[in-house]
């Protein structure tokens, strides 16, 4: 239990935490009049804002994570997030070695990846753009790697409060840049700021510290209730119940604990369908999703099938019991690989919460194999005992039968 505690902490921290580059309003071709930090990915953007004609200049600095992949900045004219944003990405040309600046909109089939991202002309009045190396064109690209963006962009003037949305991924192929790491981190670059004052909008970084909060106590509330109580419920029914000491305590130990965690899990449940509303149309995360709803179908399925017990004396019972363990076994391997899967979706797949969890189960498996061993030893010893009874009890009738 002290592992699951430890998976809390490390889940319930902020999810964050990433460095970020300080802001500057310096490049080498212009200065610029206010920047700002934004909160992932070691990027900052800079502005100038001239409202007697509505134009915003920009520079944004993001950072490469690989030699071959791509980092953009998106303006998203109608709401604070990824899908529908107007982009422009940079990486570098295969042929030619040179950055490349392309326009892409980012339509809700790129982020379910039922097409590639295709450059296409923005339809924003984009009057100018460019991006460059930090250490100018001839610098080598790597993991951490800083360029620069720059664009003038033509505003509504009665609209000053800008969605920006940034991101950065692997590779590209071709012209098409591959869908970025679907981590928390990742996730959460976006950000509203009024170019004109240089505030940011508190409704959209409220809502999506909101959100992460949500993602880690569904992912701690399930991971406790799918992927600990319930195996340990299954644990507790195969192997107490051959022990007559242990009767009937074993039955209200393992119904205690499957209908704890059925109720917990049912909690989160809910929760992940609250986080399932609030997602943007183009963040899915299918096998989750639908793993999810199988187990849960599943543990209400066992949960009421512990009401219509049949009685031990029922020619139905035999049944009862087939559908029972078949049912319960389904509902903790599918709920099991949820959790890892869950993790993963949340990018806690190289994390101390992962190392945590599957130290905890493998506690749980070595547990079963020793029981199941010592079952086993158990359940030899007595039928060798039984059948040196049947054979004393028939040699004995044999002599008595001849004397």
């Amino acid at each position: 239990m002290n592992i699951l505690l430890l998976l809390l902490v490390f889940l319930s921290s902020h999810p964050n935490t990433a460095f970020s580059a300080n802001c500057t309003t310096t490049t080498a071709s212009k200065t610029f009049q206010k920047c700002m930090t934004l909160q992932s990915q070691q990027a900052s953007i800079a502005w100038s804002y001239y409202p007697h004609n509505a134009t915003l200049d920009l520079a944004f600095f993001g950072t490469f994570i690989s030699s071959s992949g791509w980092v953009g900045l998106g303006i998203n004219p109608r709401s604070p997030e990824m899908s529908g944003s107007r982009a422009l990405i940079a990486f570098p040309d295969q042929n030619s070695g040179q950055i490349v600046l392309l326009p892409y909109i980012l339509d809700p089939t790129i982020k379910l990846q039922k097409s590639p991202l295709l450059s296409r002309p923005l339809d924003i009045h984009l009057i100018s753009s460019s991006a460059a190396l930090y250490g100018g064109h001839m610098a080598t690209i790597h993991s951490g790697t800083t360029i620069h963006i720059l664009a003038t962009i033509k505003l509504d003037p009665n609209k000053t409060k800008i969605n920006f949305v940034w991101n950065r991924g692997l590779y590209v192929q071709g012209y098409s840049p591959s869908i970025h790491v679907m981590n928390v981190n990742d996730l959460s670059s976006i950000t509203t700021i009024d170019v004109l004052t240089g505030k940011t909008s508190k409704d959209t970084n409220t809502n999506t510290n909101n959100i992460n909060q949500l993602k880690s106590l569904h992912a701690v509330i399930n991971t406790i209730s799918w992927g600990f109580l319930l195996p340990v419920g299954a644990i507790t029914s195969r192997y107490l119940r051959p022990f007559k000491s242990a009767r009937p305590a074993w039955f209200y130990a393992h119904s205690g604990i499957q209908l704890f965690a059925i109720f917990l899990g049912t909690v989160g449940f809910s929760i992940g369908i609250r986080l399932w509303l609030m997602s943007s149309p183009g963040r899915v995360y299918g096998l989750h999703r639908k793993l999810g709803i199988t187990t849960f179908c599943l543990g209400w399925l066992q949960t009421l099938a512990l009401f219509l017990t049949p009685k031990k004396t029922n020619k139905f019972r035999k049944y009862w019991k087939s559908y029972h363990h078949l049912v319960g076994y389904s509902c903790v391997v599918i709920g099991i690989v949820n959790c890892f899967q869950g993790l993963e979706a949340m990018g806690k797949s190289d994390s101390y919460a992962m190392l945590g969890y599957a130290l905890c189960l493998a506690t749980l498996i070595g547990m079963s194999i020793a029981l199941e061993v010592n079952s086993w030893v158990i359940f030899c010893r007595k039928a060798k005992e039984n059948k040196l009874r049947r054979e004393g009890t028939l040699f004995g009738s044999e002599k008595e039968i001849s004397g």
